[in-house]
C-alpha cells in the first residue's frame, strides 16, 4: 500500500473512533502528562501492520519516540510488539485504533504462518495463496501479511491478472471463446480458468490456459485432474479449504497451488494488549 493510502485509511479510522474529540481522556488526564505506551503479544504469533499502527501513533503525536519489534517472524506471548513514547493523552486517543490494525493484520499474518508451517511439515510442494476475499479498503495490508505469514498473493485486483470463472465463460460464449477473446485483448498478461469437470479441463487446455483452478474438488477429484492434466498447466487447487483441511490438497503430487479465502476473510485477530506507563 502507497504511504499516502495508508495514511488515508489511518485518518478515516481515527475519524470514526475519535470524531469531535476523545473526552473520557480529555477530561482525565492532564494535558502536560507524558507517557510510554507497550504493546506486547497475549497470544503466539506473527505481528504485521506496524507501519499502520505506527502511523496512528504519529498522526495523533507527531514527535512520538517509537521503538518496534520484528514482523513477519513467530514470536510467543509476552514478546514486546511496539513501544511509544509521547504525549498521555495522545496515546491514550490513539491506543485502539493502533490496535485495531494491529490485531487484524497479525491475526492474518499468524493463521497464515500456521498454515504454511502445517504444510511444510507435512512435506506438502504447493505455495499457498490468499484471494481477493478482503476487507475493503485493507487490502494491500492484509495481502502484506500474508507474505509476513510466509504465504504467496495471488493477483492484487482485477486488473493484474485474467482469470475466466464460471459467469465470464457463460457470457463469453464458452471456455475456448472467452480464453482466445482475453489473449486477443490482453497478451501480455497470463490466463487462468476455472473448472468444475473433465470436460471443462479438456476445453481449458484446449483453448491453452496457462493455469487451472480446479475449483471446489475434493482431493480424489484434484488427484485425478492432476492426471488429466499431464503437466501440460499449473494446477490450482480453491474453494472451501480450509486450514483443517489445506493439508490434504498441498500435498498431492503435481498440484501446484492452494489458494484460501480463509487466510483473509475469518482469520480470528491475535490477541494485543497496551500498557501504559507515566513517564516523569
Amino acid at each position: 500500500m502507497r504511504y499516502d493510502d495508508l495514511l488515508d485509511l489511518v485518518d478515516r479510522a481515527l475519524t470514526e473512533d475519535v470524531g469531535s474529540g476523545d473526552v473520557t481522556t480529555e477530561a482525565t488526564v492532564p494535558r502536560d502528562a507524558l507517557a510510554v505506551a507497550t504493546i506486547t503479544q497475549k497470544a503466539p504469533g506473527v505481528i504485521s501492520g506496524l507501519d499502520a499502527a505506527e502511523a496512528v501513533f504519529r498522526r495523533l503525536e507527531p514527535d512520538a519516540t517509537i521503538e518496534r519489534g520484528p514482523e513477519g517472524v513467530w514470536r510467543e506471548a509476552g514478546a514486546v510488539v511496539l513501544r511509544v513514547q509521547g504525549r498521555a493523552r495522545a496515546l491514550l486517543t490513539a491506543e485502539r485504533t493502533a490496535l485495531n490494525f494491529l490485531q487484524r493484520l497479525s491475526g492474518v499474518a499468524t493463521v497464515t504462518a500456521s498454515v504454511v508451517r502445517a504444510v511444510q511439515k507435512a512435506g506438502g510442494g504447493a505455495t499457498i495463496l490468499d484471494t481477493r476475499k478482503t476487507t475493503p479498503g485493507m487490502r494491500g495490508l492484509e495481502k502484506a501479511a500474508v507474505v509476513d505469514g510466509g504465504g504467496t498473493n495471488h493477483r492484487t485486483g482485477l486488473f493484474d491478472a485474467i482469470l475466466i470463472k464460471e459467469n465470464h465463460a457463460a457470457l463469453g460464449g464458452g471456455i475456448e471463446a472467452a480464453v482466445r477473446a482475453a489473449r486477443a485483448a490482453r497478451p501480455d498478461l497470463p490466463v487462468e480458468v476455472e473448472v468444475r469437470d473433465a470436460a471443462e479441463i479438456d476445453s481449458a487446455l484446449a483453448a491453452g490456459a496457462d493455469r487451472l483452478l480446479l475449483d471446489n474438488m475434493t482431493p480424489d477429484q484434484v488427484r485425478a485432474a492432476v492426471a488429466q492434466v499431464g503437466g501440460r498447466a499449473a494446477l490450482e487447487a480453491s474453494g472451501g479449504i480450509s486450514p483443517e483441511t489445506v493439508v490434504v490438497y498441498a500435498t498431492i503430487n503435481g498440484l501446484d497451488f492452494v489458494s484460501l479465502g480463509w487466510l483473509t476473510h475469518s482469520a480470528p485477530a491475535l490477541d494485543l494488549s497496551l500498557a501504559l506507563e507515566r513517564s516523569p
